[in-house]
């Protein structure tokens, strides 16, 4: 089947082949451009073709005695011709062909199918072997060559091509595939794949349970990956990707015995990947699924109601920006490959946008947005274009040499028309002028002739409607006669259809020009009631005029208003007569908005709308009402009708259930629309709920009456504002009495009462649940039961100073009498609070005092019966010090010491001592033991020579005590086995002053790593120690942290910074002098690894 399409002008056919004989496909293709639309002489090189097996076999490079190729081409018609030949067909033929064709910028391809039949054997020979390329299933060369062989079979081996496969490299696949007739290698490679996996899997040692074959995870949150290992001491490496994790705050390494776990904190969609488990030579492998959280719609699609050639647009709004959402037209997906130039789709952030460029009725239907997360709808309603008439032309009566000017409005500005005369279209000249600005057209004539009197019509085009008026010409005679006329009026006003009544819309101009005839000229005198019009003052003189000659009067009003509405009278008198017409100026407008619009009730998805009429009719008879409708917080106004609807009832439908909308309606009459009316209140289509389920009793005394039950099964848009309860006596009143109250009170002891429950929202009430048995208004006694909890089973321990708030609940009816008690005496402490409610009492202390600790004893009692529980309260604080510190023995290097323990324990039992020792030379103390439980101790590794005092610190749970206990006596070490006979006392000068022993060395240090510079100093008395930056003196600095241990000096540099390089000092004073060392320190940048290096030429490029 051959068709035009594309740069094909024939395309080449599937076809059936005989196997061992030749096949020929030909193909025809225009030359780069179809239909001839360009001239072929314009293209640089002829096509590019190429013929193709199955998806990527290039046949072009198998060219030879088994496949032809061939080319021509037309000059007349400029038309090439390509042909492939398939010589002598065989079955690895079969299969489907593809040619392409590219020139440019331009491609193009079409597909074929080969199928491949056995021939029928005339001939009782067998094949043969030896005729290399050229042989087939009918070798007659082969035969004529070896004539005495033809009663020998020859045996083909057959060849199993999947164990050639096998063992054959992976880019040799292709080649062995041709070789062998296979066309589908994508099958084939699946094939191979699972023949593999058939072979016996390795048995592991190293795993005793491996990773499931894959995790899922939300985006954001954080998942594990463990394994069991056989040896807890084997090392282990993750890797993602074939890459391997460091751990990090990102990537948690865990190992517990033999459980290696890995845990990844804040998945985003990088995480999304494979990951390894390797033990040595072992691996197992999982994949991590990072889903994404639902992309949600936060402002739903508004229906649109226009008419043809508008432009519409739907907007919607998603939780995320970037989100995908799919738009659908009446279940038909909509994208920018099938929507053409129809439709158009806008992102901008959050917002995405539909939008329709000429809506047609063809586009009527529900479009609908999906998210991942969610879905909106919206309905589009086209009407065909009405054009509205809100000013029509009017007849004119003008003199000569005056201009006319024909006005008219209508509804749409873009709308254009024509002008005709008698039926002849008006073309401009110098005297006729056309102007359409907005929605006014005007005709202007100036230097009226009389040639040019004739009716005048405007037509709007595109539009079956055509406005009509006449232009009078008012031609002027004077006939001179020697006798004088009585005046008289010669007024027409049968084209205003009623007798001398004339009617004009309210703003428009009105002219009323009067032609008088009367010999002398007689004077004229226009009146509205009994007061002259000429000198009327209401109105701004520029407004209102008479303007009269000879034989005309003129009576203008320029704007008229409804207060221009009235009687008027001319009258003109000469000495001949008198004469006299009255006249009636009718002033109508359109209407006044209407009044009052509300909702009086809704429905699942419907509104029944009221309103009053207006207070004016404009002085026309209404003719309807046009209604618009809109979505709250929205400001796009829907149209609901476009023909007028009498009535001042309406029912709006099609709404989306639980959504807030607005009303507002327009009046019609016959000048035009008015205003819209004031918005009715924010409405919501919804329906009531269900009715509640699950309603029983929850309690019953002798005068009230508890229930409980579960929300509607149903409950719609409009959510729940409440449950109404309504109760009656069982048998004597039929209509209940409502109660908003959950539990009813005040009801009469031993009657029987019937209760029901009423679920309200803003739709109305829900059907109501009904018990379906009667109560019985009588107190249930329960027996009194303390539940107390079970941390206050033991004693309770609090510091002093803290807050104690503990709450006990408890059970019994009637409401039992609750006591507190402590130590067996009723509790009267004005610093112990307590409450009580109908089912828990609670006790609080603001401050706990160590007075505060004791048993305290809560008591429940009803009538008889009681129950009581005991809470033990124990306030504690830190002790005092222990008390007659000593020194007992002294022995070698050891010291023994004795204490009491402290007069105050803090309320609590004293669990240890610290013992600290300090020599009197530097009396620096230094920690011996720690949580020592015995009174005493024995102090080892003293140093010979040096004189000992002692202290020790009590230790509760609260801590050590704030003041030590300090030895009365002091241990002196000396050396044994000699009897040292100490020369003369003379009293030696060590007084010196400061000389540093070390100095401060320049260092080189990395900026982001702390770093410390020290030197040695010695003097006596112990010297102040200044440290100096740049000369400047280092005060309390948090960056810098100076030590001083037995003259050695350290200064600590906190990260130090390049600003933090320079020369540093050190400065030291005493009453006999002073001495100072300095050095340079210097800060570097730490220098870029060879990784980073790499990384960031892989980012550039």
């Amino acid at each position: 089947m051959s068709e035009l399409s594309g740069m094909f002008v024939l395309k080449p056919e599937s076809v059936t082949a005989t196997k061992g004989l030749a096949r020929r496909s030909a193909i025809k293709t225009l030359n780069y451009i179809p239909n001839e639309r360009i001239d072929s002489s314009s293209l640089l090189r002829k096509p590019n073709m190429k013929w193709l097996k199955g998806k990527w076999l290039d046949l072009g490079s198998k060219a030879g005695k088994h496949l032809q190729f061939k080319e021509v081409y037309d000059r007349n018609t400029k038309i090439y011709t390509y042909e492939m030949s398939i010589i002598k067909v065989v079955d690895g033929d079969a299969g489907g062909y593809r040619c392409e064709v590219t020139s440019k910028d331009k491609c193009d391809s079409c597909t074929f199918e080969v199928s491949v039949q056995a021939q029928v054997n005339l001939f009782p020979f067998n094949s043969s072997g030896d005729a290399g390329e050229d042989a087939g299933d009918l070798d007659f060369s082969a035969l004529l060559k070896k004539r005495e062989k033809k009663h020998k079979e020859v045996v083909v081996e057959e060849v199993d091509v999947w164990e050639i496969l096998k063992a054959a490299k992976p880019c040799d696949y292709e080649k062995i595939a041709f070789e062998y007739g296979i066309t589908d290698l994508r099958g084939m490679l699946k094939r191979l794949k699972n023949m593999r996996k058939k072979v016996e899997p390795k048995i592991t040692d190293a795993f005793l349970r491996k990773l499931d074959s894959a995790y899922s995870v939300d985006k954001g949150k954080k998942i594990q990956l463990s394994v069991e290992l056989a040896d807890p001491n084997a090392p282990l490496k993750w890797l993602k990707n074939g890459q391997e994790i460091k751990p990090s705050a990102k990537y948690v390494f865990e190992s517990v015995g033999n459980k290696r776990t890995l845990t990844i904190n804040k998945c985003n969609l990088s995480d999304d990947a494979a990951y390894e488990c390797v033990v040595e030579e072992e691996k197992c492998f999982t994949e991590v699924f990072v889903k994404e959280p639902p992309i949600t719609i936060t402002k739903l699609l508004d229906d649109v109601h226009t008419v043809v050639g508008e432009k519409v647009e739907f907007e919607v709004e998603v939780s995320e920006e970037g989100a995908n959402v799919k738009w659908m037209k009446d279940g038909v997906e909509l994208n920018r490959e099938t929507a053409g130039s129809k439709y158009r789709f806008k992102k901008d952030g959050k917002r995405h946008i539909l939008i329709i460029n000429e809506a047609t009725t063809e586009d009527i239907g529900m479009y609908y947005v999906f998210t991942n997360g969610g879905e909106s709808k919206a309905e589009l309603e086209v009407e065909d274009k009405e054009l509205q008439v809100l000013q029509s032309i009017a007849d004119l009566t003008v003199k000569a040499a005056e201009q006319a000017v024909f006005k008219c409005e209508v509804s749409d500005e873009k709308v254009t028309g024509k002008w005709f005369k008698d039926g002849v279209e008006v073309l401009p000249s110098d005297r006729i002028k056309m102007t359409h600005i907005g929605r006014t057209h005007k005709l202007m004539i100036d230097d009226v002739k009389p040639s040019d009197a004739g009716d005048y019509t405007f037509v709007p085009d595109g539009y079956a409607l055509s406005l009509s008026a006449k232009l009078n010409f008012l031609e002027i005679k004077i006939d001179y006669v020697p006798r004088q006329d009585p005046p008289k009026i010669h007024l027409d006003t049968s084209a205003t259809g009623s007798k001398n009544t004339i009617t004009v819309v309210a703003g428009n101009k009105l002219r009323l020009d009067v032609e008088i005839t009367g010999e002398p000229a007689p004077t004229v005198c226009w009146m509205k009631g009994v007061t002259e019009q000429h000198k009327r003052r209401m109105k701004h003189e520029l407004e209102v005029r008479v303007e009269t000659r000879k034989t005309l009067s003129s009576f203008v009003i320029e704007g008229a208003e409804k207060e221009d509405e009235g009687r008027y009278s001319i009258t003109v008198t000469n000495p001949a007569g008198e004469d006299k017409v009255e006249l009636f100026v009718r002033i109508v407008d359109v209407p006044n908005p209407p009044e009052n619009v509300k909702c009086t009730s809704v429905g699942e998805d419907s509104g029944t709308i009221t309103w009053d009429p207006p207070a004016f009719d404009g002085g026309v008879p209404i003719k309807g009402y046009l209604m618009e409708r809109k979505k709250v917080g929205s400001s796009r106004w829907t149209k609901l009708n476009f023909d007028v609807y009498e009535s001042t009832t309406y029912e709006a439908k099609k709404m989306i259930e639980g959504v807030l909308y607005e009303m507002r309606v327009f009046a019609v009459n016959g000048i035009g629309i008015s205003q819209p009316s004031a918005n009715s209140k924010p409405f919501m289509p919804i329906a009531p709920t269900s009715e509640p389920t699950r309603l029983m009793v929850d309690d019953v005394t002798d005068t009230t009456c508890a229930l409980k039950w579960r929300p509607p099964e149903r409950i719609g848009a409009g959510g729940i504002d409440g449950y109404i309860i309504e109760y009656c006596i069982e048998g004597t009143n039929e209509e209940p009495v409502g109660k908003n109250q959950y539990r009813v009170k005040g009801l009469p002891v031993g009657e029987k009462m019937l209760f029901r429950v009423v679920a309200v929202n803003i739709a109305g009430r829900s059907p109501p649940v009904t018990l379906t048995q009667a109560v019985t208004i009588r107190e249930i006694m329960e027996n009194p039961k303390i539940r107390l909890p079970r941390h206050l089973r033991n004693k309770l321990v609090k510091f002093v100073g803290e807050k104690v708030n503990l709450v006990i609940p408890f059970q019994g009816k009637p409401r039992p009498v609750v006591t507190w008690f402590k130590d067996g005496v009723l509790l009267e402490d004005n610093t112990v609070g307590t409450r009580t409610s109908e089912v828990d009492t609670i006790i609080f202390i603001r401050s706990a005092e160590r007075t505060h600790s004791g048993k305290y004893t809560l008591s429940v009692q009803i009538e008889n019966m009681s129950d009581s529980a005991d809470i033990y309260i124990q306030v504690v604080e830190k002790p005092g010090p222990p008390i007659a510190v000593r020194v007992t023995e002294v022995w070698g290097f050891n010291a023994a010491l004795e204490w009491k323990p402290p007069k105050d324990d803090g309320n609590c039992e004293i669990i240890g001592y610290t013992i600290q020792k300090a020599d009197m030379k530097t009396k620096d103390w230094f920690t011996v033991y720690e949580h020592n439980r015995r009174p005493s101790c024995t102090v080892s590794d003293l140093v010979m020579g040096n004189e000992y005092f002692f202290r020790v610190f009590s230790e509760n749970i609260c801590g050590l005590s704030d003041e030590a206990g300090i030895s009365k006596n002091t241990a002196l070490i000396t050396k044994t086995g000699l009897d040292y006979k100490p020369p003369p006392f003379r009293e030696m000068d060590v007084n010196r002053s400061p000389k540093f022993t070390a100095p401060l060395v320049d260092r080189c240090v990395v900026a982001g790593y702390a770093a410390a510079i020290s030197c040695a100093v010695r003097g006596y008395p112990k010297p102040k120690i200044i440290w100096m930056k740049n000369n400047m003196i280092i005060r309390e600095d948090p960056k810098f942290l100076m030590q001083n241990n037995q003259g050695v000096l350290t200064l600590n540099i906190r990260k130090p910074s390049t600003f933090d390089g320079g020369r540093y000092s050190c400065r030291a004073i005493n009453d006999l002098g002073q001495d100072e060392v300095e050095c340079k320190l210097e800060v570097r940048e730490p220098q870029k690894t060879l990784s980073a290096v790499v990384s960031l030429n892989r980012m550039i490029y």
